[in-house]
């Protein structure tokens, strides 16, 4: 019988201002054995306050206790899975960690002259080799931020080698299946964006191509495998059709999850792709940051990446600047250095057949929670499915019952949520990614979880659509949360 979250273990805690009386104090000091001297007179009268206004009074161990029951609230890796697709939320190996926080690495100042900062440049400069052989492209800039960065960096680079051909074009082709930033970076570059429909195999439909590309286009952005979580299989005649007529092919390499070391973009036609160390490479994911959206580029592409460039000479690294066709920098310094250590650390400890058995692993993994879960929910393409799986409510809508309301009750039984209602193309979408680093144990876990969610859809649709019941917070107002947000606590 799969657990549910018990009551007893949900503390109702209290905002920290509620702890709060006046005098309360989470420390002591002895008696000054020097005399005292006023804050005024320490720190000038216009840089002190009486008092901080309705700051808590509490004691430490109040502050501790707060403290350590909200975090029994928190779910995390350390918890359990993440089932959220196309984001990759894998546990992080300890020894990533333990790599990125070496003194000398987590310590590093951005401003270090060159010479004392060789060891930082060679790590980042394997990482470049690493990454140009994992995705068979020919040169990695590690400088942008995250991956939607990534790819506005590439399409920039696009944009200006297409320019130095005599013509930037006017538009970039974007699958329906595609993630949703996609457009968005496009229209940044300074593109118009055309939407290309999938076929019913929810790939690429080349004759839709076909007819589309003209001398206006600039690229097609896809993302493969795509957020179906299906590869598209027919990307290397799309490259045809594309570099026939003078345009480009950009991939969004979120998903590589699911290629590495099995299939390199670069091998079917691949002119730019950008790749999320804080996907693919471990680095934790979420909350924000930190990000890495390395791009990698075939050689045309080569003369635009930002500047600078690690360039060896004279027997050490250096950085330069001197790249006449270069888009410039997109980033201050050189990227989020941690991000990079971690992945780099993460490729040498798996090496090239351990990276490989990553991806065997991924994918399946996301079959195995594909046939466990087939009979309950609606699969709405037959095709194939890579380290993802996306299903549909269609079964569940017809007791009123939708893919928010599954997600919520998936909370009561101890997991994440899912991808809630992404991609758009599938109505009352669940999109599912286990990852490598699940066991069958936790799998099976999720699949009862899911199983027994659908069974209660049957019996009481009621229990589901008023999920979460376990929770320190019920089912809030999400439309009213939107709109008018509390952002600022009042005293009663």
């Amino acid at each position: 019988m799969i657990d549910r979250v018990r009551p007893h273990l949900v503390i109702n805690e209290r905002l920290i201002f509620e702890h709060s009386s006046p005098g309360k104090l989470g420390y002591q000091l002895p008696d000054l054995d020097v005399p005292a001297v006023e804050p005024e007179e320490a720190l000038g009268p216009e840089n002190v306050r009486a008092a901080i206004e309705h700051f808590p009074e509490v004691s430490e161990v109040e502050v501790v206790r707060h403290y350590a029951r909200l975090s029994t609230w928190n779910y995390s890796l350390n918890t359990g899975m993440y089932p959220l697709g196309s984001c990759t939320m894998k546990y992080n190996p300890r020894v990533n960690e333990l790599v990125a926080h070496i003194e000398e690495l987590a310590w590093a100042h951005p401003y270090q002259p060159e010479p004392l900062a060789q060891g930082a440049m060679e790590i980042m400069a394997r990482l470049e080799a690493a990454l140009a052989e994992i995705t068979g492209m020919d040169a990695v800039t590690l400088q942008p931020a995250a991956g939607a960065h990534g790819e506005l960096t590439a399409i920039l680079m696009m944009r200006a080698a297409l320019a130095k051909r005599g013509n930037p074009r006017k538009k970039i082709l974007i699958p329906d299946s595609a993630h949703g930033t996609n457009p968005a970076s496009a229209a940044i570059a300074g593109y118009a964006v055309d939407n290309i429909k999938s076929s019913e195999a929810g790939v690429l439909d080349l004759g839709a191509l076909e007819q589309i590309v003209t001398g206006d286009v600039a690229a097609l952005m896809v993302t493969n495998p795509n957020t179906l979580g299906v590869f598209e299989e027919n990307i290397m005649q799309a490259a045809g059709i594309l570099h026939a007529k003078g345009a480009l092919l950009y991939m969004d390499g979120a998903n590589m999850n699911a290629l590495m070391g099995i299939a390199r973009p670069g091998d079917f036609g691949v002119d730019a792709l950008h790749l999320n160390l804080h996907k693919t490479f471990s680095t934790p994911h979420g909350g924000g940051g930190p990000g890495a959206g390395p791009v990698a580029v075939k050689k045309e592409l080569e003369p635009f990446l930002p500047l600078p460039r690690l360039k060896r000479s004279a027997k050490r690294w250096a950085y330069d600047y001197k790249r006449k066709h270069s888009i410039g920098r997109v980033r201050a310094f050189y990227g989020n250095f941690g991000v990079m250590v971690r992945a780099l650390a993460y490729i040498l400890a798996h090496g090239g057949p351990g990276l490989r058995k990553v991806t065997l692993d991924a994918v399946l993994n996301a079959n195995y929670i594909r046939k466990g879960l087939e009979p309950y929910y609606e699969l709405p393409y037959q095709s194939p499915s890579m380290h993802e799986v996306v299903f549909s409510d269609q079964r569940q809508a017809q007791k009123g019952v939708h893919t928010g309301d599954i997600a919520k009750r998936l909370i009561d039984y101890g997991f994440h949520p899912y991808t809630v209602s992404f991609p758009l193309i599938v109505h009352g979408a669940l999109m599912i990614e286990p990852t490598e680093t699940e066991t069958k144990r936790e799998l099976d876990r999720f699949i009862e979880a899911m199983t027994a969610i659908a069974h209660e859809v049957e019996s009481d649709p009621q229990m589901v659509k008023t999920a979460p019941h376990g929770t320190g917070t019920s089912r809030v107002d999400e439309v009213a949360a939107a709109r008018k947000p509390v952002l600022r606590w009042k005293p009663a």
